[in-house]
Protein backbone atom coordinates (compact mmCIF):
# COMPACT_ATOMS: atom_id res chain seq x y z
CA UNK A 1 0.00 0.00 0.00
CA UNK A 2 1.29 3.46 -0.89
CA UNK A 3 1.49 6.01 1.86
CA UNK A 4 -1.32 6.11 4.31
CA UNK A 5 -2.61 9.09 6.26
CA UNK A 6 -3.88 8.50 9.78
CA UNK A 7 -6.81 10.55 11.03
CA UNK A 8 -7.87 10.46 14.66
CA UNK A 9 -11.48 11.57 15.15
CA UNK A 10 -11.34 13.70 18.29
CA UNK A 11 -14.72 15.31 17.98
CA UNK A 12 -17.85 14.04 19.51
CA UNK A 13 -19.94 15.23 22.36
CA UNK A 14 -19.09 12.98 25.22
CA UNK A 15 -22.00 13.30 27.59
CA UNK A 16 -21.12 10.04 29.33
CA UNK A 17 -17.46 10.93 29.88
CA UNK A 18 -18.21 14.53 30.93
CA UNK A 19 -15.07 15.75 29.17
CA UNK A 20 -13.24 15.66 25.85
CA UNK A 21 -12.75 11.92 25.30
CA UNK A 22 -9.32 12.01 23.68
CA UNK A 23 -7.91 13.93 26.65
CA UNK A 24 -9.20 11.62 29.37
CA UNK A 25 -6.26 10.35 31.39
CA UNK A 26 -5.37 6.68 31.41
CA UNK A 27 -2.16 5.61 33.16
CA UNK A 28 -1.32 9.33 33.58
CA UNK A 29 -1.47 10.08 29.85
CA UNK A 30 -4.36 11.29 27.68
CA UNK A 31 -6.01 8.61 25.50
CA UNK A 32 -4.83 10.43 22.39
CA UNK A 33 -1.17 10.03 23.38
CA UNK A 34 -1.58 6.26 23.81
CA UNK A 35 -3.07 6.09 20.30
CA UNK A 36 -0.36 8.26 18.73
CA UNK A 37 2.31 6.09 20.39
CA UNK A 38 0.79 3.02 18.68
CA UNK A 39 0.73 4.79 15.28
CA UNK A 40 4.23 6.32 15.26
CA UNK A 41 6.16 3.09 14.49
CA UNK A 42 4.00 2.86 11.32
CA UNK A 43 3.84 6.48 10.14
CA UNK A 44 4.07 10.05 11.38
CA UNK A 45 1.45 11.26 8.87
CA UNK A 46 -1.12 11.91 11.57
CA UNK A 47 -3.92 14.47 11.57
CA UNK A 48 -6.51 15.19 14.22
CA UNK A 49 -10.10 15.90 13.22
CA UNK A 50 -11.03 18.49 15.83
CA UNK A 51 -11.61 22.19 16.38
CA UNK A 52 -10.82 21.88 20.09
CA UNK A 53 -7.89 24.09 21.09
CA UNK A 54 -7.04 21.71 23.97
CA UNK A 55 -5.27 19.50 21.39
CA UNK A 56 -2.99 22.34 20.27
CA UNK A 57 -0.14 21.03 22.45
CA UNK A 58 0.24 18.11 20.02
CA UNK A 59 2.46 18.79 16.97
CA UNK A 60 -0.02 17.47 14.38
CA UNK A 61 -2.34 19.23 11.94
CA UNK A 62 -5.85 19.75 13.24
CA UNK A 63 -8.80 19.97 10.88
CA UNK A 64 -12.25 21.09 12.01
CA UNK A 65 -15.31 19.14 10.86
CA UNK A 66 -16.57 20.37 7.49
CA UNK A 67 -20.05 19.17 8.42
CA UNK A 68 -21.01 19.37 12.09
CA UNK A 69 -23.22 17.18 14.27
CA UNK A 70 -23.08 14.21 11.90
CA UNK A 71 -21.29 11.82 14.24
CA UNK A 72 -18.37 9.63 13.16
CA UNK A 73 -19.56 9.71 9.55
CA UNK A 74 -19.10 13.49 9.51
CA UNK A 75 -15.60 13.05 10.93
CA UNK A 76 -14.71 10.48 8.28
CA UNK A 77 -16.10 12.77 5.57
CA UNK A 78 -13.90 15.61 6.89
CA UNK A 79 -10.83 13.33 6.98
CA UNK A 80 -11.30 11.99 3.45
CA UNK A 81 -12.00 15.50 2.11
CA UNK A 82 -8.69 16.66 3.56
CA UNK A 83 -6.66 13.60 2.62
CA UNK A 84 -4.14 13.47 -0.20
CA UNK A 85 -3.75 9.69 -0.04
CA UNK A 86 -6.14 7.14 -1.47
CA UNK A 87 -6.17 5.02 1.67
CA UNK A 88 -6.59 6.41 5.16
CA UNK A 89 -6.50 4.87 8.58
CA UNK A 90 -9.40 6.25 10.62
CA UNK A 91 -9.30 5.86 14.40
CA UNK A 92 -11.57 7.08 17.16
CA UNK A 93 -9.90 8.93 20.04
CA UNK A 94 -11.21 6.62 22.75
CA UNK A 95 -9.21 3.41 22.18
CA UNK A 96 -6.24 3.77 24.56
CA UNK A 97 -5.30 0.06 24.36
CA UNK A 98 -4.82 -0.05 20.59
CA UNK A 99 -1.44 -1.56 19.68
CA UNK A 100 1.03 -1.07 16.86
CA UNK A 101 0.71 -4.83 16.19
CA UNK A 102 -3.05 -4.65 15.59
CA UNK A 103 -2.73 -1.56 13.39
CA UNK A 104 0.04 -3.23 11.39
CA UNK A 105 -2.12 -6.32 10.95
CA UNK A 106 -5.01 -4.19 9.65
CA UNK A 107 -2.71 -2.43 7.16
CA UNK A 108 -0.89 -5.54 5.99
CA UNK A 109 -4.08 -7.56 5.46
CA UNK A 110 -5.93 -4.74 3.69
CA UNK A 111 -6.82 -5.59 0.12
CA UNK A 112 -6.83 -2.57 -2.22
CA UNK A 113 -10.06 -3.79 -3.83
CA UNK A 114 -11.85 -3.04 -0.56
CA UNK A 115 -12.93 0.54 0.03
CA UNK A 116 -13.26 -0.11 3.77
CA UNK A 117 -11.32 -2.60 5.87
CA UNK A 118 -12.29 -3.08 9.52
CA UNK A 119 -11.79 -5.53 12.35
CA UNK A 120 -14.62 -7.69 13.66
CA UNK A 121 -14.96 -10.53 16.11
CA UNK A 122 -17.95 -12.83 16.41
CA UNK A 123 -19.69 -10.40 18.72
CA UNK A 124 -18.90 -6.99 17.25
CA UNK A 125 -17.50 -4.88 14.45
CA UNK A 126 -15.08 -1.99 15.00
CA UNK A 127 -15.90 0.57 12.29
CA UNK A 128 -13.77 3.30 13.88
CA UNK A 129 -10.54 1.34 13.57
CA UNK A 130 -10.43 1.00 9.83
CA UNK A 131 -8.96 1.81 6.47
CA UNK A 132 -11.19 4.01 4.33
CA UNK A 133 -10.68 4.91 0.68
CA UNK A 134 -10.92 8.51 -0.51
CA UNK A 135 -13.19 7.13 -3.27
CA UNK A 136 -15.96 6.96 -0.67
CA UNK A 137 -16.43 10.72 -0.46
CA UNK A 138 -19.53 10.90 -2.66
CA UNK A 139 -21.18 7.89 -0.99
CA UNK A 140 -20.58 9.37 2.45
CA UNK A 141 -21.77 12.81 1.33
CA UNK A 142 -25.03 11.36 0.09
CA UNK A 143 -25.49 9.36 3.34
CA UNK A 144 -24.97 12.59 5.32
CA UNK A 145 -27.38 14.49 3.07
CA UNK A 146 -29.99 11.79 3.73
CA UNK A 147 -29.20 11.77 7.46
CA UNK A 148 -28.32 8.07 7.19
CA UNK A 149 -25.51 8.25 9.73
CA UNK A 150 -25.17 4.62 10.83
CA UNK A 151 -21.68 3.29 10.15
CA UNK A 152 -23.04 -0.22 9.55
CA UNK A 153 -25.31 1.05 6.77
CA UNK A 154 -22.33 2.62 5.02
CA UNK A 155 -20.20 -0.51 5.33
CA UNK A 156 -23.03 -2.72 4.03
CA UNK A 157 -23.34 -0.56 0.89
CA UNK A 158 -19.81 -0.71 -0.44
CA UNK A 159 -17.01 -3.21 -1.18
CA UNK A 160 -15.52 -3.93 2.21
CA UNK A 161 -13.22 -6.35 3.93
CA UNK A 162 -13.57 -7.70 7.45
CA UNK A 163 -10.49 -8.90 9.28
CA UNK A 164 -11.61 -11.38 11.88
CA UNK A 165 -10.03 -11.22 15.28
CA UNK A 166 -10.38 -13.42 18.32
CA UNK A 167 -12.99 -12.43 20.87
CA UNK A 168 -10.12 -11.84 23.36
CA UNK A 169 -8.61 -9.16 21.05
CA UNK A 170 -11.75 -7.03 21.44
CA UNK A 171 -10.26 -5.82 24.70
CA UNK A 172 -7.51 -3.91 22.84
CA UNK A 173 -10.04 -2.35 20.48
CA UNK A 174 -12.54 -1.34 23.13
CA UNK A 175 -13.66 2.23 23.05
CA UNK A 176 -14.03 3.77 26.50
CA UNK A 177 -17.21 5.84 26.67
CA UNK A 178 -17.86 6.44 30.34
CA UNK A 179 -16.18 6.94 33.68
CA UNK A 180 -17.38 3.46 34.70
CA UNK A 181 -15.75 1.86 31.65
CA UNK A 182 -12.52 3.73 32.41
CA UNK A 183 -12.61 2.49 36.02
CA UNK A 184 -13.24 -1.08 34.82
CA UNK A 185 -10.28 -0.77 32.45
CA UNK A 186 -7.97 0.40 35.23
CA UNK A 187 -9.13 -2.47 37.44
CA UNK A 188 -8.66 -5.06 34.65
CA UNK A 189 -5.12 -3.90 34.06
CA UNK A 190 -3.99 -3.64 37.66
Amino acid sequence: METLTVFILCGGKSSRMQSEKGLVLFQNKPFIEHIIKAILPITNKIKLVTANKEYDYLPYDKIPDTVTDKGPLGGIYTALSDSETEFNLILSCDIPLISTELLSELISKHNDEAEITVFASESRMHPLIGIYSKKLLSVIKSAIDNDDLKMMNLIAKIPHQIITIEESENFHLTNINSIDELNDLNINLS
